[in-house]
Order: structure tokens, then C-alpha cells, then sequence
């Protein structure tokens, strides 16, 4: 029953991971990198070079700092022009949002996707559930580092003892530990192995969430 929930944004609050995949998948045929859109969810949100340097290197190709920023601005604008009309929240995210600020919680929103991008998916509507909105492009470092949630955590002027992260994939979840967070896991785009360890908690659902969030119901560790 933590004061502060923070929380990743896709794969978390809005079903765009697989419209993500798809734009990214479109990138990398192009340049025949062999990437299916499994790989895009395991390496979601993982946007610090270094570790996208060895994502590639995995796969037998060589990149660069500034070759993966063209990969990454291309996605962007597929994800876009083709994309961004259907991302959508998960059933139940707004109300989980409503009660949440009911119950006098204070909200982060920290997700690795840039804010132009922030601007085509997410509503006015939900954005406002938010004390502090950080984007990837308003951090030095990306998840895994934790930056994203320290910088968060100091806006919020949140003490790491009554916070919660919220989380889906492995790159979230190990920034969420690395900034020495509590994390919830949910299962919406990759198995519990993929995610716990280290998460602390895996939900299955948005509905076991809740239950966990504003009732401190246990699921499993």
C-alpha cells in the first residue's frame, strides 16, 4: 500500500507494444536485420547504446550510435504516420487511474517512448492522472539505467520505501531494482520468467493489479 505508483506506459498502461513491433519490424526488414517482434518485446525500452550495441551484436550485425538513431527516428515516424490511430489503454487502466487518485495516491508516468510520440497515443484525459510525466528524451540515461526512476522519484519528493513501479518489460524492471524500487511485473507481453527475477511481484492481469495496488493483495514472487 504504497503512496507513490509509478508507472511504464507501453506494454503497461496502453496495448502499443505490438503496434511498436511492427514498426520496428518494417525498419529492420529494410535493412535485413533479423529481428522477430519476440525480440522486440524482451528488448523493449532497452534504448541505452551500450546495451542496444550488444542487442545487435546478438544477432551477428555491427551498429553504431548514430546508425541506431536513424533506426530509432524511422520507427518513430512509422509508428506514427501507420500506427499510433490504435494504441489504445488496457480495459480497466482509467478506472484502476481514478481510483488510485481517489485513494490519494501520487502518479509518475516514466516511459522511454520520446514526446512526440507521447502526444499521438495518449489522451489529455489520462495524462492528467499524472503528478510527473518523464519522457525518454528528458533523461540523460534510459532503462535499464535508473535514472528515469530516481529523476521521478525526485520530482515526486517521494522517499524509495513508499513508492511502487509498475513494469512489463525486462529493461523496465531492472531500472525499476537498479534505482532500488519495489516493482510489480505485470504479464502482458512476455512470460514471468523473462521478468521475475528481479521484479518483486508478477501480476497476470490489469484486474490483479488493482487488487494489488489498492487492496495490497499478494499474487505471486
Amino acid at each position: 500500500m504504497k503512496r507513490f505508483v509509478l508507472f511504464d506506459l507501453d506494454g503497461t498502461l496502453l496495448n502499443s507494444m505490438p503496434y511498436h513491433a511492427r514498426a520496428w519490424m518494417e525498419v529492420l526488414e529494410k535493412y535485413g536485420i533479423p529481428f522477430e517482434e519476440r525480440d522486440v518485446y524482451i528488448n523493449e525500452g532497452a534504448l541505452e547504446f551500450e546495451v542496444v550495441k550488444k542487442i545487435f551484436e546478438s544477432k551477428g550485425i555491427s551498429v553504431d550510435e548514430k546508425f541506431f538513431n536513424e533506426l530509432f527516428k524511422e520507427q518513430k515516424k512509422i509508428f506514427k504516420t501507420k500506427y499510433s490511430s490504435f494504441v489504445k489503454p488496457y480495459p480497466g487502466v482509467v478506472e484502476l487511474l481514478e481510483d488510485l487518485k481517489t485513494k490519494g495516491k501520487r502518479l509518475a508516468l516514466v516511459t522511454s517512448s520520446h514526446k512526440e510520440v507521447l502526444g499521438e497515443v495518449v489522451s489529455s484525459e489520462l495524462l492528467n492522472f499524472f503528478d510527473v510525466v518523464l519522457t525518454g528524451d528528458s533523461t540523460n540515461r534510459r532503462k535499464p539505467h535508473p535514472e528515469p526512476y530516481l529523476k521521478a522519484l525526485s520530482f515526486l519528493k517521494a522517499p524509495k520505501e513508499d513508492a511502487v513501479v509498475v513494469e512489463n518489460s525486462p529493461a523496465g524492471v531492472h531500472s525499476a531494482k537498479n534505482a532500488g524500487l519495489f516493482c510489480i511485473a505485470i504479464t502482458t507481453t512476455l512470460e514471468p520468467e523473462y521478468l521475475c527475477p528481479p521484479a518483486d511481484l508478477i501480476v497476470e492481469n490489469h484486474e490483479k493489479l488493482r487488487e494489488v495496488l489498492l487492496n495490497g493483495k499478494k499474487e505471486r514472487i
